[in-house]
């Protein structure tokens, strides 16, 4: 394969993956008290951290993950951190 027809098939490939990609993220939201320690997608919420995969303890109510909103509230989060707060005290009941 010719280094032009190559350059076109990554275009291509690229441009179809972030297609691709922007549509699964369209309908994710911020789920909030849901990832696992070394599991959430970005930042604390209210600081502490700003990165990926730095959450220190399982399903804390500031770290977040993308998901779906129903799955969201399936998995007991919340879409803020004080709607997460109040579903893990549910939770424990």
């Amino acid at each position: 394969m010719d280094k032009s027809k190559l350059l076109l098939a990554v275009t291509a490939a690229t441009a179809f993956m972030a297609t691709e990609s922007a549509a699964d993220n369209h309908d994710r939201v911020k789920c909030y008290g849901v990832a696992k320690a070394g599991q959430n997608d970005c930042g604390r919420h209210g600081g502490g951290h700003s990165c990926a995969g730095k959450a220190k303890t399982d399903y804390d109510p500031k770290e977040w993950k993308y998901m779906t909103k129903a799955d969201c509230i399936e998995h007991g989060g919340g879409l803020t951190p004080k709607e997460a707060m109040k579903n893990k005290k549910k939770k424990k009941k």
